[in-house]
């Protein structure tokens, strides 16, 4: 793979890394191809954990043998390496800029992550599509306390359905989208939208409960599912499918007509299709059909019409990381864009 790495021609001869940077962003600075970053990637054997990154360390790119790498420099553990400028002018007028090495304390476990966490932190911590049993099968609210319509926190409503004694949270969630698949119309799963926290008080037919946090309003049919507790890490390696993926964007997460870099797209491919989470694919916008005129002037045989039709190619549009993956669908992030990204657009593995 390393043949097939491209530099920018405008790449950066040091660069320090700096608070609020992300991987993704860093890479984009050095390679044409950010997914390639893991391959230039010189592993420092005085860092613990070369795989990460901190405000303050120093890349440098160089060649050995050839072949590009990154030179990380690094302060001691707890300090952030820092250049301080002089600028002073030659007896001829020329400005001189010479960079001093300073040093700053910093906190070790603000790393550097792969993607901007704050568009996804949302999707990370709760389960998002689930089948139609699941949702039948989940403890609902049936009432509220005082007969209230629209819930918020505090209030006490009343369960029907089989809850786990042994747990005492549970997180609140109402169904949304159908995802089907634009081939096969195939469902491929209920997105599921996260409405807040719920402690159960009393156990029995129906349960009473009180919803302890609430991010939208709560209503009476919203149904009870266990509360993940799992740590995602926001530490992602891009890396593109082995196989070749043939997919397509089947819903656009809060947008109606398109979306743009940093946004959140759902396609109809998951574990099921190899999907894993960091693959990096890009979006195409499909080409349309155009009359060749110029042919129509020709003689055509019969039958042969079909000719005068001419299917354009597909142009790519964008580069998304999937980062979360379910057995039929994925969520992925879009990185890149050079024109808006719509329902439907294919999803392919880069070329």
């Amino acid at each position: 793979p390393t043949q097939a790495i491209q530099i920018k021609a405008d790449y950066p001869r040091h660069y320090t890394v700096k608070k609020g940077d992300t991987l993704w962003g860093i890479a984009s600075k050095f390679l044409k191809d950010p997914w390639y970053w893991p391959e230039i990637w010189q592993r420092n054997q005085q860092v613990q954990n070369p795989h990460l990154i901190y405000p303050g360390d120093v890349l440098t790119l160089i060649y050995v043998g050839g072949y590009p790498q990154i030179q990380l420099s690094r302060a001691e553990e707890g300090e952030e390496v820092i250049r301080t400028e002089t600028r002073d002018r030659t007896d001829a007028g020329l400005k001189v800029v010479k960079l001093t090495p300073g040093i700053r304390r910093t906190s070790r476990d603000q790393q550097i992550p792969t993607i901007p966490s704050d568009a996804i932190n949302q999707f990370l911590t709760r389960p998002k599509v689930v089948s139609k049993d699941v949702i039948d099968e989940a403890p609902y609210i049936v009432a509220s306390d005082e007969a209230h319509l629209i819930l918020g926190s505090d209030n006490r409503v009343y369960v029907r359905g089989e809850l786990d004694k042994e747990r005492v949270r549970y997180s609140i969630y109402r169904r949304g989208d159908e995802f089907r698949d634009p081939e096969t119309n195939e469902i491929l799963g209920y997105e599921i939208i996260y409405a807040g926290d719920a402690r159960i008080d009393i156990y029995d037919d129906p349960a009473t409960a009180t919803i302890i946090r609430s991010t939208r309003e709560i209503l009476i049919g919203d149904f009870l599912m266990s509360t993940d507790k799992n740590e995602i890490s926001h530490l992602y390696y891009p890396k593109i499918p082995e196989d070749d993926v043939n997919g397509q964007v089947v819903s656009l997460f809060d947008a109606i007509s398109g979306v743009a870099s940093y946004q959140i797209v759902v396609i109809n491919r998951g574990t099921e299709h190899g999907m894993e989470v960091g693959h990096v694919l890009a979006t195409y916008y499909r080409g349309g059909e155009a009359r060749d005129k110029f042919l129509a002037r020709k003689t055509i045989k019969r039958g042969e019409e079909d000719l005068l039709t001419v299917k354009l190619p597909n142009e790519r549009s964008g580069l998304m990381m999937l980062f979360r993956v379910f057995d039929k669908v994925s969520y992925g992030l879009i990185l890149d864009s050079s024109r808006v990204i719509r329902k439907l657009d294919v999803v392919q593995r880069p070329r």
